[in-house]
């Protein structure tokens, strides 16, 4: 009997060996597809928000890309002085063309050979923009696209729109048709397009939009929209200012306990699905993942670069992670 047990412990012991070796090679394979989905993020800023930064070298590495919104109601002066102020600083800025807010074929002219006079860019997104009624003869995105004034002005990349959830503010077959447009436009411009996404908080909707939509045909690269760091309460606020769908349950189910509404939320589950999934699927169209620093650029850029950089620790089961960094 005491044999017995004798030869038995070794095999035991070895087996369990190799599971706890499975374990940590499995865990480092994770890890490293977070660190490897996260490479060359980039990021968001608003004019208004660059008045609270007093240099964005203290926060983002040489090269980033940093795209720079023109919002309802603001000057497109204010979104060329902060692209100067970003080229300066070393990064490379990519301006919003909103088409709603732009008054005339001959107001974006002006605007795209002012930001080449004084910046000098090779990249910009291009977008309906979030207002109900055009300021002038502009529609839609495919309208400031077609007038071909971004090629003539040595615009080399361009985002253009995309939605996971659909949008509250557009028919599901007006979104599919445009998205055909676009990746038709594509195949004409001399520019390298690619999709920019709104920000969700789950990834299975983000996933099963990818899959349907190359289905239909798309082709377009797809730089998904990622929530930065902030309160629960802040990131309700946003979602529901910007439409977002269903994904949105993610944060109303936390909401229901009111002391969670202070808490800084980190997209770590949500970075973690997708990297998975970008790791995995040979077919995936996502190339990039792009943060909107909804609670402030610091935060949101501390945590991204801790994140690429492999400076977590997975949360216990494996759902998530946290940053080993003070974010503050």
């Amino acid at each position: 009997m005491s044999v017995a047990i004798q030869t038995e412990l070794p095999s035991r012991n070895l087996r369990q060996g190799r599971i706890a070796m499975d374990a940590m090679d499995e865990t480092a394979t994770r890890k490293q597809e977070i660190v490897d989905f996260m490479r060359g993020f980039t990021i968001e800023t608003t004019p208004g928000s660059s008045l609270k930064i007093s240099d964005y070298r203290e926060h983002l590495s040489e090269g980033a890309t940093v795209s720079v919104t023109f919002l309802p109601g603001s000057d497109f002066a204010d979104t060329i002085a902060t692209a100067k102020r970003l080229k300066r600083e070393g990064f490379v800025p990519a301006p919003h063309f909103a088409a709603r807010s732009i008054p005339s074929r001959r107001a974006l002219e002006e605007y795209l050979s002012r930001l080449q006079d004084e910046v000098g860019v090779s990249e910009a997104v291009v977008l309906g923009g979030g207002v109900t009624e055009p300021v002038g003869e502009f529609d839609n995105s495919m309208q400031l696209l077609e007038t071909g004034l971004f090629d003539a002005h040595g615009i080399t990349r361009i985002g253009v729109a995309g939605h996971p959830e659909g949008s509250p503010d557009i028919s599901a077959q007006a979104i599919d048709e445009a998205l055909a447009w676009k990746n038709a436009f594509a195949e004409r411009s001399d520019a390298e397009l690619y999709i920019a996404t709104q920000f969700c908080f789950e990834a299975a909707p983000i996933i099963a939009w990818d899959r349907a939509i190359r289905a239909a045909g798309n082709k377009l690269p797809i730089h998904i929209g990622i929530p930065g760091l902030a309160t629960l309460k802040t990131l309700i606020n946003h979602a529901r200012a910007c439409g977002v769908g269903a994904s949105m349950r993610v944060l109303t189910r936390q909401s229901r306990n009111v002391t969670k509404l202070l808490t800084l939320t980190a997209p770590d589950k949500l970075i973690c699905d997708l990297a998975h999934y970008w790791a995995n699927d040979p077919d995936c169209g996502i190339r990039k993942a792009h943060f909107y620093p909804l609670g402030g650029l610091r935060r949101s850029a501390i945590w991204a670069y801790a994140v690429a950089e492999g400076d977590f620790a997975f949360k216990r089961g494996g759902k998530g992670f946290t940053v080993q960094r003070e974010i503050g």
